[in-house]
């Protein structure tokens, strides 16, 4: 019998040869998802029903995302239940306070995705992880408590439908202008509980965080689950990722599968898209409301908030100011490093954004960027329902973060590929900073009183003051650049100890090399310092 991948998978998991749509299955899950909004009414059900246990300590991944840092008293309340629980119970992957990042962004980024599983979480956006070819999908506090204790659930087994998208995007269009145009074809009910296979030359070329940004919304359009095949993106970026276990089954839907619907999407002719008030259905391109005045612009959440969302925020915003006010949030501790060691961070600041800790906070209307009555925002989240991000005056309009980010450039819905853009960002590369250079060979004028009242000159201080401060703030900067290559932990007074390194050496005219052993032998004398080496803490 001839099945897609979705059935594959349930089949699977409910131990059957084979599956069709529409029959009733009870199957094993292999991860659930907990944080800080679903979770602790689970735990109240199975507390009240004396069943307060959870079925595998291994297979539940707790993160309380939603108002992180705890916004109030009642938020903070929520993280200590949670807290509390995840300890009494030895959750192994609790991810508290410091280490809590988006759970849709986490959980691919910590390895615990693994194609071919079956992961539910009280979310309804764990439809993410389908990128990774997994079924997926977010449930209730109800049946949250039930996968926590038991590890199974009942699900009715989905049609599905195929969208096959082909071309390559043009220039300023990204896959959420995809999903937006595929939203905006079926409506917010058009896959009710249904499966929504991607497929396609398209997804082909995207990346993993492209694609899990499709997934992200499939249940925007009522979809029970989004999915894609397994590729070879796929299985690099699951090298050496994989948490507890690296074996993982890949399922491809067979060639004669039955599907309910088949939608076709022509990628290359796309344009930029928006979302308006107040469904994410309600699409437009750009060149249709571009020039509508808004008052904040949002960069992050589950749908956008990775890395390579803001690289191409950074590349846009790179030398401009923001007109309106900007919320950047990337969505994990490690996100948010990799925008410091990348620059993107100064890029941010530099433009007058606000860049906040991983939090879904301003997404759901809860903090980090409420917006008041009559004001307009350009969001890179996934809804944009009446009162979403605050008042139900306010108006949320769906982008990408290339739209988001033109658009807090100019203070108006902006056309992305109108911004002028000085450098390029390539994905999935580190910027390297230019390596030092020794300055210019020609010295300062050097004259004494005498020769300076003859010639015309001024035989100033604060002239070589001057060039010498540069040449010792950018060999610093390249020494720490050295430094953090060899995966050095450097702390404020580290920072201090290698300035004052540098000036010596500026004195003595010695090579950046020279000078970075200097600072290492300083370092080593100051205290003991950290290096990481993988998973390893060395101590030298």
């Amino acid at each position: 019998m001839s099945m897609t991948i979705t059935e594959k998978i349930l089949a699977k998991a409910a131990g059957k040869d084979s599956v069709r749509a529409g029959d009733l299955i009870n199957a094993k899950i292999d991860i659930v998802m907990c944080h800080d909004v679903t979770t602790p009414p689970a735990i109240s059900m199975l507390q009240a029903e004396g069943m307060d246990k959870v079925f595998d300590p291994e297979k539940i991944v707790v993160t309380p995302d939603h108002f992180q840092p705890a916004k109030d008293i009642k938020s903070a309340e929520l993280h200590k239940r949670l807290d509390t629980w995840a300890k009494a119970h030895k959750i192994k992957h609790y991810y508290p306070v410091g280490r809590v990042g988006v759970c849709h962004a986490l959980l691919p980024e910590q390895g615990h995705i693994r194609p071919g599983e079956v992961i539910v979480g009280g979310d309804s956006h764990t439809c993410t992880y389908g990128a990774f070819g997994a079924f997926s999908t977010g449930v209730g506090s109800t049946d949250l408590a039930a996968a926590i204790a038991t590890g199974e659930l009942w699900f009715k087994v989905p049609e599905t439908i195929k969208f096959v998208l082909s071309g390559k995007l043009g220039k300023g269009v990204y896959s959420k202008d995809v999903i937006l145009k595929a939203i905006s074809m079926v409506g917010v009910d058009g896959a009710l509980y249904k499966a929504m296979e991607f497929v396609g030359d398209t997804i082909k070329s995207m990346s993993m965080e492209a694609r899990m940004t499709i997934t992200n919304m499939a249940i925007e359009a009522g979809g029970k689950n989004g999915i894609m095949a397994f590729d070879e993106t796929t299985k690099k970026y699951l090298e050496g990722r994989l948490k507890d276990k690296s074996e993982y089954t890949v399922y491809e839907s067979d060639a004669d599968a039955e599907y309910c619907q088949t939608v076709e999407i022509d990628c290359a002719a796309l344009e930029p898209m928006i979302a308006k008030p107040h469904l994410p259905s309600n699409g437009a391109t750009i060149t249709e409301c571009a020039g509508l005045e808004m008052d904040q612009a949002y960069i992050g959440s589950c749908t956008n908030g990775r890395i390579e969302d803001f690289r191409v925020a950074a590349e846009i915003i790179k030398g401009k100011k923001v007109a309106i006010r900007t919320i950047v949030v990337p969505a994990t501790p490690v996100i948010w490093k990799q925008c410091i060691d990348e620059g993107l961070a100064e890029i941010f600041y530099d433009a007058d954004c606000v860049v906040s800790a991983p939090t879904c906070g301003a997404c759901l209307g809860g903090f980090m960027g409420i917006l008041a009555a009559g004001e307009r925002c350009v969001s890179t989240t996934n809804r944009n329902f009446v009162g979403r991000m605050g008042s139900p005056e306010s108006e949320v309009y769906l982008a990408s973060p290339a739209t988001a980010a033109a658009s807090a450039v100019t203070g108006k819905l902006t056309d992305p590929r109108s911004i002028p853009v000085k450098t390029t960002v390539v994905p999935d590369k580190k910027p390297v900073p230019v390596p030092y250079r020794e300055p210019s060979p020609v010295p300062v004028p050097v004259l004494s009183m005498a020769e300076s009242a003859q010639t015309g000159r001024y035989a100033t201080r604060s002239v070589r003051s001057r060039v010498r401060k540069l040449r010792i703030e950018e060999l610093k900067k390249y020494v720490v650049h050295l430094l953090k290559k060899e995966r050095y932990r450097l702390s404020y007074s580290d920072i201090k100890i290698i300035k004052r390194e540098v000036s010596e050496a500026v004195a003595k005219d010695l090579s950046a090399d020279e000078v970075k052993n200097l600072c290492k032998e300083k370092l080593k004398k100051s205290r003991k310092h950290s290096v990481n080496k993988g998973r390893e803490e060395v101590r030298i």
